[in-house]
């Protein structure tokens, strides 16, 4: 079964051929802009407003990208 991804978790996503890490913020269910482009989230395919660990940079995830990592500790981000 797969993790339901919620505000607080700890998920990992390749980027650049590499991978990063952050947590959670905000996970958007509907159609919104972000910078200059419009995001396509649904309840069906929702997005999420990610904190990077390294760099405390805010990004934009689809859901289908991220992999469940932790909750709440933000030692496993560190790695």
């Amino acid at each position: 079964m797969k993790h339901e991804l919620k505000v607080g978790d700890y998920v990992e996503w390749k980027t650049e051929g590499s991978s990063a890490r952050g947590e959670i913020l905000k996970k958007i269910i509907i159609p919104m802009k972000f910078k200059t482009y419009t995001v396509h989230a649904s309840k069906e395919k929702p997005q999420y407003f990610i904190k990077r660990a390294k760099t405390g940079l805010v990004v934009l995830h689809k859901g289908t990208v991220l992999k469940w990592i932790g909750e709440n500790d933000r030692a496993i981000s560190k790695k």
